[in-house]
């Protein structure tokens, strides 16, 4: 009997442990440009894809492990800060044919329909607004980890996303058969909460 009521005494204790350790409730997150990374890729004449990437981006999300769906998304990229390490196409790509930086100098992502379709994965669906066009993209998701950074004991979260884009869904059309229309984009996210 006393056996008995030591495994129920040792369920309870493991019951109450497991509310204390269970996932964070919802947070206000900041990315970490640190530890985050935006790229891209686009075909060259079939013979092989050109790597960009964007050395200056910011964002902030809301996030709930226990409610994905209500979390928000938004992101801004310097266009400015967009390198594929050659300096004469990343004056080009600057111009008036591409992303016209001098007019349009951020490109915007804001979510608005988050889906969770497994354990770790979701869609985050949102406009995409670049060179001043705007277009719904939808982010493939993957949840990677939420817990604490053992070095500075910040509460952090993961993410890795791709998408494709067209480029000349957004009015950049230069060169369109020798360069790709079809853009890859991946990107890692890691979040650190916000202290106001």
């Amino acid at each position: 009997m006393k056996m008995k009521y030591r495994l129920a005494a040792l369920l309870l204790s493991m019951t109450a442990l497991a509310g204390v350790v269970s996932p964070a409730s919802a947070a206000k997150f900041d990315i970490d440009p640190v530890h985050s990374g935006i790229a891209f890729y686009i075909d060259h004449l079939g013979f092989s894809k050109v790597i960009g990437v964007a050395q200056e981006f910011s964002g902030t999300f809301d996030f709930d492990a226990s409610k994905p769906d209500a979390s928000s998304l938004d992101v801004k990229v310097t266009v400015a800060s967009i390198s594929t390490n050659n300096k004469q196409r990343d004056g080009d790509i600057q111009g008036a044919d591409w992303f016209n930086a001098t007019e349009f100098p951020d490109i915007t992502f804001v979510g608005k329909e988050f889906k969770k379709t497994s354990d770790n994965t979701g869609q985050v669906v949102g406009d995409l607004t670049i060179a001043g066009v705007t277009k719904p993209t939808t982010l493939d998701v993957t949840f990677n980890k939420e817990g604490q950074n053992p070095w500075d004991k910040s509460h952090v979260v993961g993410f890795s996303a791709t998408t494709k884009v067209k480029r000349s869904d957004f009015g950049m059309k230069a060169a369109l058969g020798m360069i790709g229309d079809e853009v890859d984009i991946v990107i890692q996210v890691e979040g650190r909460e916000h202290k106001a």
